[in-house]
């Protein structure tokens, strides 16, 4: 699209089904790859990739051509199916149904890399639920705390 010019920022976070540990460090550099891999199939780029045993967050520019539903539904079928053939053992993986996104401006872009780089300080205080409620509020996106469970 010769005429069309975006900055699309996406600051994307989903969990592990049930939020089990799944992301362990034999898999995790692996598995971060991959997800990377499928962001820059679809024409995007992946500026940042973190997260715990049970969830990842990703900071991505995207292309305006693919719907953000498309890609992660993508994304997350691909990584399961991919998980699970490479890594027997975790023959059970899967993500949860949702995920939280934001978007970003370019201005924040190092603040939110920062924060995805850091995901193992900040968990020493706080787990993934109040995480995902602290950024649901501070973007004052709407939510049902019963789908909060995984």
């Amino acid at each position: 699209m010769p005429g069309t010019h975006t900055n699309l920022l996406y600051h994307l976070v989903f969990s592990t089904k049930l939020r089990k540990p799944f992301i362990t460090e034999a898999i995790r550099e692996e598995l971060y790859r991959y997800i990377g891999g499928i962001v820059r199939g679809e024409g995007g780029v992946l500026l940042e990739i973190g997260g715990m045993p049970d969830h990842v967050h990703l900071l991505a520019r995207l292309m305006p051509t693919i719907a953000l539903a498309d890609l992660l539904r993508q994304l997350k079928a691909n990584s399961s199916k991919w998980i699970n053939e490479k890594h027997s053992r975790l023959r059970k993986f899967g993500w949860q149904d949702g995920y939280a996104a934001f978007t970003v401006s370019e201005s924040q872009v190092a603040r939110v890399s920062q924060y995805i780089r850091n995901q193992h300080q900040h968990h020493r205080t706080s787990d993934f639920k109040s995480e995902l409620v602290a950024l649901l509020r501070r973007h004052r996106v709407e939510f049902d705390e019963r789908y909060l469970d995984g």
